[in-house]
């Protein structure tokens, strides 16, 4: 099970990590409705290294992206339902739109995008490049939305 860490303690275990030489992914989103192309975009991610760090909006932060009503599933449960994926190995909250503050703390080796960017549109693009990171398209098509389910489900 992945362990729920703040920002500050999470540097200290990626530095940690980093000298042992393990490489360090990190991945992000608001996964309110977790869904295959999630799964597939996480998973994917994890093979690109060793360790697999989750960035995960703040119920605050989801509702300035994605509007209300969303989330639909709180951030405590949003949290919980990602630390049981067994390719998840850390998960930290954030409040910010993006994931650049996290990004420039942690310096991962590599900060993996869904399928929805190219590496010149991924918006932590220049944070990445800035200490040496590198970026990664990953996942299925993205033909998976959390939009949809509700569309759907709302009929």
């Amino acid at each position: 099970m992945a362990h729920i860490l703040s920002l500050e303690t999470l540097q200290k275990v990626v530095e940690e990590l980093k000298s042992q030489g393990k490489t360090i992914v990190f991945a992000n989103g608001c996964f309110d409705i977790l869904h295959v192309g999630h799964i597939r975009y996480l998973k994917s991610a994890r093979s690109l290294g060793d360790v697999l760090v989750v960035g995960l909006n703040s119920d605050a932060s989801v509702r300035r992206i994605k509007g209300e009503p969303r989330p639909v599933t709180p951030l405590k449960e949003r949290a919980e339902i990602l630390a049981q994926l067994p390719f998840v190995d850390f998960i930290v909250v954030f409040d910010e739109p993006t994931a650049d503050k996290v990004l420039a703390t942690l310096k991962p080796h590599i900060h993996a995008k869904g399928t929805d960017y190219t590496e010149e549109s991924v918006p932590e693009r220049q944070t990445v490049l800035s200490y040496g990171g590198k970026i990664a398209i990953v996942g299925g098509p993205k033909d998976h939305s959390v939009r949809e389910i509700l569309r759907r489900i709302r009929g």
